[in-house]
């Protein structure tokens, strides 16, 4: 059992009293049990982890799809497409698209033009955002031109 005294305690005691404190448990006695409560706290972290990873990536993909928005021009304005790439697709396509990311390589990809239009209008559930309500027919096909035309980089 640790000691209540802390001078008498190891290091990590005062973060296991604490722990044990948040869980409403008594603190284990041998090393085994230390050993299967921090496992369990180690998992419990991960958990938690994990879950905030996904949220700032959830984040980010928001924010892309809002500098999207903010981007699109009104009317005949040009469209920025590499901008907007790096800024809004560049989250899940690693490299502007010449890598896979989160989501596919784009350059070289053996999709059709017609599967790319659909994909970037109407997305993928639990993939990738739809962005039909963000941009005009005329300016995904924008996007897909720059996709066909992209090289590897040279750096």
């Amino acid at each position: 059992m640790l000691s209540s005294d802390p001078r008498q305690q190891p290091a990590a005691a005062p973060v296991a009293s604490y722990a044990f404190q948040q869980l409403d448990a008594p603190p284990p006695g041998s090393a085994e049990e230390i050993a299967d409560v921090l496992s369990a706290v180690r998992a419990e972290a991960d958990r938690i982890r994990d879950e905030a990873r996904a949220a700032g990536e959830a984040e980010g993909r928001a924010a892309g799809i809002a500098a999207a928005q903010q981007a699109a021009p009104t009317g005949g304005a040009d469209l920025d497409v590499k901008e907007l790439f790096t800024s809004t697709c560049g989250w899940c396509h690693s490299e502007g698209g010449r890598a896979a990311g989160k989501g596919p390589q784009l350059m070289n990809s053996a999709r059709s033009d017609d599967f790319m239009h659909n994909r970037i209008k109407n997305g993928k559930e639990g993939a990738m955002p739809a962005f039909g309500q963000t941009f005009n027919d005329a300016q995904i096909d924008a996007i897909i031109k720059y996709i066909r035309a992209l090289k590897p980089d040279e750096g």
